[in-house]
């Protein structure tokens, strides 16, 4: 259950990617939208990480060579509030990704070819749902 003190706060986003640009990216535009970003390029380790952020949303890049994150989404699944929102994160095509995100029951999908206000509102969508 999430914690009742953070209600009013900003959202909470927890972003894993191998790439470290794009990392930065993400958490850049992110922040200007409004939200407390927290990332790491490092799956492994990342679910005590992940645990003590306690995200609304954890955004996982599908493709990092370590720990692709369709397979970090089940051991995230295992730590998080129920509440937090596993969502994959790729540059591949729409179709693929909606597919492999159905698959390892992720909470939803967002390519990475976006504007920082439309991510924003994919996030809070999803965070809504």
């Amino acid at each position: 259950m999430p914690n009742p003190s953070r209600q009013a706060a900003a959202p909470r986003v927890f972003v894993i990617d191998d790439d470290e640009r794009q990392l930065r990216l993400i958490e850049s535009m992110l922040r200007s939208e409004g939200f407390e970003v927290a990332t790491t390029t490092e799956p492994i380790g990342s679910s005590n990480l992940v645990r003590a952020f306690e995200p609304d949303v954890v955004l996982l890049d599908v493709h990092i060579p370590a720990l692709s994150g369709d397979r970090l989404l089940g051991l995230l699944r295992k730590v998080t509030h129920k509440s937090t929102r596993l969502v994959l994160h790729s540059a591949a095509d729409l179709e693929s990704l909606r597919e492999r995100a159905r698959a390892v029951g992720a909470d939803g999908w967002i390519q990475k070819n976006f504007d920082s206000g439309r991510l924003a509102t994919e996030l809070r969508r999803l965070m809504l749902s």
